[in-house]
């Protein structure tokens, strides 16, 4: 099946119902499927081949999704640029992925313009919700698509056409552009509606609180095509997340683990929400404390349903479903609970050693799964696919084992990333940043633990002799240059960084000072 695909099935089954709700509004499925069929139409009058990129550049919004729709429709690509991103990241997916076609809500619209200038390979600007005179050139979508037919135009598919350039980091924190296809779309989509039941009489209701250009957008197709109702939020207030579970009667939802933990700081939370139209409440993108996910399978109930996914492989590698976090009638031990649960059908995953041998059950090495969820390659660079995709196996960078019951454990990571709060933070990106202060010498960007954030990105500065800064100041730093949840939650000033023989910063030996007392799970 095509991506686009997943929501014309939905559509078939249940045109006149509600395909989303955002804000009191309801949008049918006819209603957001001619929407679709006429962005898709204005897309293929520009005479733009397939695979052409676009982004859509909003927050939670539903018009702002049906643009990702039209985009499929036409077999073009999507570029996710995340709305909490700084301007310069999403300059420089923008750039660095040849975006062509820019759709954004207004309230974006300053930003774009001073960013305008820089963005030439663009060739549309498309507001989703009004006109932005600011941008030059810029439409009103309702204006774009006037006159467009709202029927499904005739477009060949090939399933290995790329339909989503995702950003991911590198070893020198410059992202790379992940290629996901129809394929590896498909695939995701069967793992999902293969790993959480519904019966036909009840169609599921999604709650899409976390941001649809990240995770929840994609979590968001296994309902539409089952004919269910995804419910938008569009501010990532707790009240507002919570108040929706019992009004909608919301089946489903995907939160990281950083938010889980707010809400369960919340009093009498069990009893304050009525939690009893759910059925599966995902969680993932960032280690889960064990006594966190105890705490939440007492409070919310035994609808907790773990995942593991990495945007070369998208979002579904492995499940643990609400039924395998028990056993015997009790919950499962913690050494269950630490897992990411067993691989999913359509995928293999085993452990290989640093020959690539496939090594035995128990043992540690790197995780390497390969199948029709595997990325095709990363963007316009052929070197880094050769280096990731070895022989068909997809490596990882997360070491691990199986244990004797299938269940995947990841232990360690090859690389340095952090993961903060769901969100993949490399410390080079943030050195840099660091290393330019006048005071900083030298500089060390480490994952530590945080009950909240899983991980929390810690800095550790040397500076320069006779002058000053302070932690606020660096932190001010980073977080102008980086945004919030790149730049570092604390800052330790040392003397001299541990270092080898010939000079390298051994960050090995600074994680483990922060990490002696603690269980790490990751």
């Amino acid at each position: 099946m095509a991506i686009i695909d997943f929501f014309d099935r939905g559509w078939r089954i249940n045109p006149k119902g509600a395909a989303y709700i955002q804000d009191e509004r309801s949008y049918r499925f006819d209603e957001v499927g001619e929407l679709s069929c006429r962005i898709a139409n204005a897309l293929l009058a520009t005479g733009l081949p397939k695979e052409t990129k676009g982004a859509v550049w909003a927050g939670n919004d539903v018009t702002a999704w049906t643009c990702t729709l039209g985009l499929w429709r036409a077999n073009m690509c999507w570029i996710p640029v995340g709305a909490r991103n700084s301007a310069e990241e999403n300059l420089y997916v923008l750039d660095a992925f040849d975006c062509e076609l820019l759709f954004f809500q207004k309230a974006f619209a300053p930003v774009i313009a001073g960013l305008q200038p820089k963005l030439r390979k663009v060739r549309r600007w498309i507001c989703v919700d009004g006109d932005a005179a600011e941008v030059t050139g810029a439409v009103s979508l309702p204006a774009w698509v006037d006159g467009q037919p709202a029927s499904k135009p005739n477009v060949a598919v090939d399933m290995d056409d790329v339909v989503m350039l995702s950003a991911t980091g590198g070893t020198t924190g410059m992202p790379k552009g992940v290629m996901n296809t129809h394929r590896s779309a498909q695939t995701f989509c069967a793992h999902f509606i293969m790993g959480c039941h519904y019966r036909a009489d009840e169609p599921p209701v999604n709650l899409a609180a976390a941001p649809m250009t990240h995770t929840a957008g994609l979590l968001s197709l296994p309902c539409t095509a089952r004919g269910g109702t995804v419910v938008v939020v569009t501010r990532p207030d707790p009240a507002l997340l919570l108040g929706a579970i019992p009004k909608h009667k919301v089946t489903e939802l995907f939160l990281p683990p950083t938010v889980i933990y707010r809400l369960l700081d919340i009093p009498d939370l069990g009893k304050k929400v009525d939690f009893s139209s759910l059925r599966y409440f995902l969680y993932g993108a960032a280690p889960m404390s064990v006594e966190k996910l105890k705490q939440a399978i007492e409070v919310i109930g035994p609808v907790m349903m773990g995942g593991y996914g990495q945007t070369e492989a998208p979002a579904s590698i492995s499940f643990m479903p609400p039924d395998e976090h028990f056993a015997g009638g009790t919950i499962a031990s913690d050494e269950r609970l630490s897992s990411v649960g067993r691989p999913n059908p359509l995928v293999r995953v085993e452990i290989l050693g640093d020959a690539n041998e496939i090594l035995p059950i128990g043992a540690t090495g790197e995780i390497c799964v390969r199948g029709d969820l595997v990325m095709k390659g990363y963007y316009k660079a052929p070197e880094k696919t050769a280096e990731t995709i070895v022989d068909g196996w997809l490596h990882t960078g997360d070491i691990g084992h199986l244990d004797a019951e299938g269940y995947l454990h990841i232990t360690d990571r090859k690389k340095d990333m952090i993961i903060s709060g769901g969100f993949n933070v490399y410390p080079s990106e943030v050195e840099q940043v660091l290393w330019g202060h006048p005071a900083v010498r030298d500089c060390a960007v480490i994952g530590v633990p945080d009950e909240k954030w899983g991980e929390a990105v810690k800095a550790v500065v040397e500076l320069n002799a006779g002058q000053t800064t302070t932690a606020d100041e660096l932190i001010a730093l980073c977080k102008d240059r980086l945004g919030s949840v790149k730049a570092p939650k604390s800052i330790d000033f040392v003397e001299s960084l541990p270092r080898s023989p010939v000079g390298k910063v051994l960050k090995k030996d600074l994680r483990a000072a922060y990490w002696k007392d603690t269980a790490r799970r990751i």
